[in-house]
């Protein structure tokens, strides 16, 4: 049996963190997955580059499937601390830093550590 090095565990763990908050909000169709796929396997070569920012690979994930998902759907994760005006999307603090965190700027509140938006906001479902 071959054990997984701690660059694969930092991707695997960065993609369920990412799953889980499309999961929470009740977008993981097959096309959304394959964008986390696809950022995995370009955060893979990044990570191999740079050892030491494994730590900062699931902040980067998530960043790019928002940024995958924007310019295919729109905003993803939309803001669910903010009830009025127009709706806008979470950014992932920091952007280059380990314990990465969805914020709302607006108001400037951390909302949910990457992969626990489902348990930090009941979900992500607008009504």
């Amino acid at each position: 049996m071959e054990l997984i090095g701690p660059l694969e565990q930092a991707l695997h763990a960065a993609r369920a963190l990412v799953l889980a908050d499309l999961v929470a909000g009740e977008v993981a169709e097959a096309d959304v997955v394959s964008l986390v796929e696809d950022s995995v396997a370009e955060r893979r070569w990044w990570v191999e580059q740079w050892p030491d920012g494994a730590t900062f690979v699931a902040g980067l994930i998530a960043q790019d499937v928002q940024d995958a998902l924007l310019d295919r759907y729109g905003r993803w994760p939309l803001c669910p601390v903010c009830r009025t005006g127009d709706p806008h999307a979470l950014d992932v603090e920091p952007e280059l830093g380990p314990d990465p965190h969805w914020v709302c700027h607006k108001v400037g509140v951390k909302v949910a550590a990457v992969g626990s938006l489902g348990s930090a906001t009941g979900g992500m479902s607008s009504s």
